[in-house]
């Protein structure tokens, strides 16, 4: 099932089952969003994802950089990153995703992806030090992206675009049931920052 032309409806749940994934539509005006973009690109100390998967060293083409109220640490794919602190622009961005969602979060995970080459497989954000069933707020900027999510059981799935300064939350038990990805793309030839508030409980 794709839902390539999502009406906005802040309490419609896009899942059919097992979860919930609330669309806000543009959070940003595009002046707004497009400040906000280059500011990220330039002022965040971007660096290569790491992974350790059946004891080997990876380094991906996509960046990250993780940001939190303290330096806590959070382990995935067997490499443990500690948070910094928040930039003024961060902030700025969390106010508004709190205000527009009623949730409140306290650490941002923030990906760079250079072009449309670089996408994430399925997966679903599990981790132990996130709060069990707790929103993950997702802010995209910059290039327009495929966004799907799979069902663990039954394999159905649910695609749509997500524009730039668009806002996206999942929520309940949607990473129980469900895994989502970015899936690559060569038609797009420009960045896209995904920053993605969650609340750490360790």
């Amino acid at each position: 099932m794709d839902l390539f032309n999502i009406e906005i409806d802040e309490t419609k749940n896009l899942l059919p089952k097992d979860g919930i994934v609330n669309y806000y539509g543009s959070l940003l005006l595009p002046a707004v969003a497009d400040h906000y973009l280059t500011s990220l690109l330039t002022t965040i100390p971007w660096k290569p994802d790491e992974a350790v998967i059946f004891g080997k060293h990876y380094l991906t083409k996509r960046k990250i950089a993780w940001f939190a109220n303290i330096p806590y640490a959070y382990t995935y794919s067997n490499i443990t990153k500690r948070a910094l602190p928040w930039t003024p622009e961060l902030v700025e961005l969390k106010k508004l995703v709190e205000e527009k969602t009623g949730e409140h979060f306290n650490s941002c995970l923030l990906n760079l992806y250079p072009t449309g080459n670089e996408g994430m497989a399925w997966h679903s954000d599990g981790e132990k030090d996130l709060k069990k069933n707790g929103a993950i707020a997702s802010l995209s900027l910059g290039a327009e992206r495929k966004f799907s999510f799979r069902h663990k059981q039954t394999k159905e799935t649910v695609s749509f675009l997500l524009p730039h300064g668009s806002l996206l939350v999942m929520k309940g038990t949607t990473q129980t049931h469900w895994l989502h990805r970015l899936p690559p793309t060569t038609r797009v030839k420009l960045p896209r920052v995904n920053l993605t508030f969650r609340t750490i409980t360790n």
